[in-house]
């Protein structure tokens, strides 16, 4: 009962805190029978409240790292959630003892439970996937081959467009199960060692293609601006298509990039970027050219919302702002590396807000009777999504205005850009059409360059708000 009431709460915890959520590959996740979940682990614990609030098994046991443990309200929640500690040897060296911790699995897939599992063994911010631990495949073949139980590891994906952003967005990607089926069973009883290690070279090959994995930053970062130059203006790219054409173009780099066209366009497309850096523009201030009074209709537009909302807002603003600093501040203070940060502003944001909501609706009963404080419950979170809503769109007010200024002061190096922009949208267009795969379907055809109301091929509808 605590657990499936738990869950529903980090369901609107996630889709509080990242706008959108996006699930793939559901149909890949088995409705019954032992399951070992196997993910890349690119924002410690958060990657683990995502995957169990969002399948539909429960309970999912995940593995963690035992020094979570030792914060006494967050043990007793991994502990209600069925959590399993795990000694990582970077702290503990040789000398870290798991036996218990894999008896305890065993247990769970003989059960026909399901254990979520990270496999890199740590969390990281790193471009690409770490070097996968044994430990899945060795656990996955030992239940199997011993406890005669049908176990399947499922591999996901998580890529998060803004890791620890505020209303960012996130993909979850199941790929297809890897059964431990009958012939991988005897070449198991024949070579545990090397089975083991194929196994977990599939493992890793299936996490890499729903993963978004590049050698380095900077690849990487070239890749985001060869994919905006690319897209049609007005294609509308969920977190699924972001993460494909992404995918794609790492690819087909890695297998082009000593080419002498293609080194060329890289060096073209990074001095483009450095030149709106220093600017202090973004791409699709000049993909996406707005008339002066198109734009102060839409700043007149934003500006009206928000005074409509703004006596909802403003109970929810009063406790949500402080509460969001605070939870910022702990964030960028205390974390250890990036991986950490939106964890710590979870788990500092949620018990603040928490608790300054049960005060204010103590204090409406005490000063205006328990009547009002009954009424002030649901009040209060229609007034926290109202003040989201009001902040979004205020950003949204400041951003458009800020490019107006930007873009009438800096109106000849505009143009100057504007053209350089066109070149490298038609270089990079015919970089595709020589350097794509002929036998993959693509995202966009000619046609969709030319009209208006693109939506990338095979887009699907999304999970969260």
């Amino acid at each position: 009962m605590f657990y499936r009431g738990f869950v529903r709460f980090l369901s609107l915890v996630a889709s509080t805190f990242y706008r959108r959520i996006e699930v793939l590959g559901l149909e890949n996740v088995p409705e019954r029978g032992a399951v070992i979940f196997a993910g890349n682990h690119p924002n410690a614990l958060i990657d683990g409240l995502l995957l169990i609030s969002l399948v539909d098994r429960s309970p999912i046991h995940f593995l963690g790292n035992a020094k979570l443990w030792g914060f006494p309200i967050l043990s007793r929640l991994l502990e209600a959630l069925g959590a399993i500690p795990v000694l990582p040897r970077e702290d503990r060296g040789p000398d870290a003892d798991n036996q218990g911790a894999f008896e305890r699995v065993d247990e769970v897939l003989a059960g026909g439970g399901c254990v979520a599992i990270f496999p890199e063994g740590i969390s990281h911010t790193d471009s690409r996937l770490a070097t996968l631990r044994t430990g899945t495949a060795r656990m996955a073949l030992h239940a199997a081959a011993h406890r005669d139980t049908d176990v399947a590891i499922v591999p996901f994906g998580l890529t998060y467009l803004d890791r620890h952003r505020f209303r960012s967005q996130v993909l979850l990607h199941f790929a297809a199960p890897i059964p431990m089926d009958a012939a991988r069973l005897e070449a198991y009883r024949k070579d545990e060692v090397e089975t083991v290690h194929q196994l977990t070279g599939e493992l890793r090959e299936r996490i890499s293609r729903v993963t978004l994995s590049a050698p380095d930053w900077a690849t990487l970062r070239f890749i985001h601006a060869a994919r905006r130059l690319y897209k049609p203006v007005s294609a509308r790219l969920t977190p699924a298509s972001y993460v494909d054409l992404s995918r794609r173009f790492v690819e087909r780099y890695a297998l082009f990039a000593e080419e002498p066209d293609v080194q060329r366009l890289r060096n073209e497309i990074e001095a483009y970027q450095a030149q709106l850096d220093v600017l202090g523009l973004k791409d699709h201030q000049l993909s996406h050219p707005v008339s002066a009074s198109i734009a102060m209709r839409r700043i007149v537009w934003r500006t009206t919302l928000a005074i409509v909302l703004f006596p909802l807002a403003l109970p929810g603003a009063i406790i949500l702002l402080p509460a969001g600093w605070l939870a910022a501040r702990v964030g960028s203070r205390f974390s250890y590396d990036m991986d950490d940060i939106a964890t710590l502003q979870v788990v500092t944001g949620v018990p603040v807000l928490l608790s300054a909501y049960a005060l204010v609706a103590i204090m409406a009963g005490m000063g205006f009777g328990w009547v009002w404080a009954v009424v002030a419950l649901p009040l209060l979170p229609a007034s926290l999504f109202a003040t989201l809503f009001v902040l979004e769109k205020q950003a949204q007010l400041l951003i458009s205005i800020r490019g107006l200024v930007r873009l009438a002061r800096l109106s000849g190096d505009i143009e100057a850009l504007v053209a350089k922009r066109e070149a490298l949208v038609t270089a990079v267009r015919t970089a595709v059409d020589r350097y794509a795969d002929p036998n993959i379907r693509r995202i966009f055809d000619a046609p969709d360059f030319s009209d208006p109301e693109v939506v990338p091929t095979g887009s699907t509808s999304t999970k969260g708000s």
